[in-house]
């Protein structure tokens, strides 16, 4: 399931409504968009009807500045909401395989079916609880984890437990990323904090426009400012969402005293 953007009101017309044991699923156009929502006040996911690849909102464009370091060759997404995160990088990373863990079923039908989530073998997505997918995959075997998990009304709470960014640890490579993306900034001091500077050595954050904030950690150490822009200027071309202006709001997330 995706993030929860709140709008003053979701305006355009009802195209399609769903329902499971989780709630309604519904699907609404403007002129330009296509929205998913689950309630009809916050947003989970958005596009644009004319380019469905590229990611409307500036957290989900952020969630994907991690590959102007390091191209992966295997990702794991956790939560699909209308797949437009996914689809992003199906088109981004067309040598690469990406798995996608939705906990709805339905959900992942109308991502195909009104959100233009491409059929490919290169693109799977499995039905099924993500915090308990993550804590099965085998040790070192994904390259990137990008998680955005949200349902209704809030964040999951598993985003936020030390046991889940574990699990998250174990599963990636050697260089392998963790992309979070938090409704608020976890305390520097709290238990969160510490755990994500144990697994990884350097990490940054940003500040979404929304009030989002996406922390980034590498297993490996590795330079944050070392980006060169014809590097952006050719991310650029294959998926348009202003990488160089995105790098420009990259933070070191700074380690607090005795975390250990």
């Amino acid at each position: 399931m995706g993030t929860i953007i709140k709008r003053p009101e979701i305006t355009g017309d009802i195209v399609h409504v769903a329902n499971d044991t989780y709630g309604n699923i519904l699907v609404i156009d403007d002129r330009k968009h296509r929205i998913l929502s689950f309630d009809s006040v916050f947003e989970q996911s958005k596009m644009v009807r004319s380019a469905p690849h590229v990611p409307v909102h500036e957290y989900n464009r952020a969630m994907l500045l991690a590959i102007a370091y390091d191209e992966p060759a295997r990702v794991t997404v956790l939560g699909l909401g209308g797949g437009v995160l996914a689809h992003g990088l199906h088109k981004l990373l067309p040598e690469s395989r990406i798995q996608v863990f939705e906990l709805r079923q339905k959900v992942a039908d109308i991502a195909r079916e009104w959100f233009s989530l491409p059929e490919s073998e290169r693109l799977t997505i499995t039905v099924g609880d993500a915090r308990l997918a993550i804590d099965s995959l085998p040790e070192g075997s994904t390259d990137m984890i990008l998680t955005d998990l949200y349902s209704a009304d809030r964040m999951s709470p598993a985003q936020a437990q030390r046991q889940f960014i574990q699990a998250c640890s174990q599963a990636l490579s050697d260089t392998g990323w963790l992309v979070l993306n938090y409704h608020r900034m976890p305390e520097p001091d709290g238990n969160l904090a510490r755990e994500l500077h144990r697994q990884f050595p350097l990490l940054l954050v940003f500040k979404s426009k929304t009030n989002n904030w996406v922390i980034y950690g590498r297993k490996q150490a590795f330079d944050p400012w070392s980006l060169e822009a014809r590097r952006l200027k050719a991310l650029e071309e294959r998926l348009p969402i202003g990488w160089h202006k995105l790098t420009r709001k990259l933070n070191l997330l700074g380690r607090a005293e005795n975390t250990d």
